[in-house]
């Protein structure tokens, strides 16, 4: 799928594509042009669209129908629908297509001009829509990143910290030979330098294993 911005256009009436193509020529995006309900369905399962104009009256499957099965599924849902219909139309059929989930309705014939203007205005909610979509993705990729770039400064003070103990502890030991000291407290101060030994091993492996190490 590439990132085209894309109209769709419903209507069993090739003459009718033919015209609403020729009305959005200028328009920055790729007009697709279905013949039913079921090809505007199966183009939508495939292609992301700023907007559907859509044609009430159609055989089998009606606007109505196509509108109903568009705003079913999680993919379609916020499709921006435009109905279209003929002036002849019965007039409770604007509110039936409000009623669909249609955002504007419009009726045959209409302004050239203002169908336009309609369909430029969702192509660029589209876009904005897609970009904060890209930037949220890309701020979700880095959150894990940050994470692990602290953890591993939050690590190297760690190990930092434990080196300063170490030297203290053998601090201390010199002390305590130095001052002759009891058998008892060499003891203690040689155990408190193991294990200030083995700390510094642990926070040196766990520097070696996070993003800082490899920085």
């Amino acid at each position: 799928m590439d990132d085209a911005t894309r109209v769709l256009l419903v209507d069993d009436q090739e003459e009718n594509l033919i015209a609403l193509a020729a009305i959005l020529k200028n328009v920055d995006a790729r007009v697709v042009s279905a013949r039913s309900g079921e090809d505007a369905l199966r183009a939508l399962m495939t292609d992301d669209f700023a907007v559907i104009l859509l044609d009430v009256v159609m055989p089998e499957m009606d606007g109505f129908e196509t509108a109903y099965h568009i705003k079913r599924k999680d993919r379609t849902r916020d499709v921006p629908i435009i109905f279209l219909t003929a002036a002849r139309s019965e007039p409770d059929l604007a509110f039936r297509g409000y009623a669909a989930g249609a955002v504007d309705y419009l009726v045959k014939p209409f302004d050239p001009w203002v169908l336009r203007s309609k369909v430029e205005i969702f192509i660029e909610l589209h876009r904005a829509r897609r970009r904060a979509r890209e930037q949220a993705a890309i701020m979700s990729g880095l959150v894990p990143g940050l994470t692990d770039l602290v953890r591993g400064v939050t690590l190297v003070g760690e190990l930092h910290e434990r080196m300063a103990s170490v030297r203290e502890a053998a601090v201390a030991l010199g002390d305590a030979v130095d001052e002759d000291a009891s058998a008892v407290h060499l003891k203690e101060v040689c155990d408190r330098l193991k294990s200030e030994l083995a700390r510094l091993d642990a926070a040196h492996a766990a520097v070696l294993g996070s993003p800082v190490a490899g920085a």
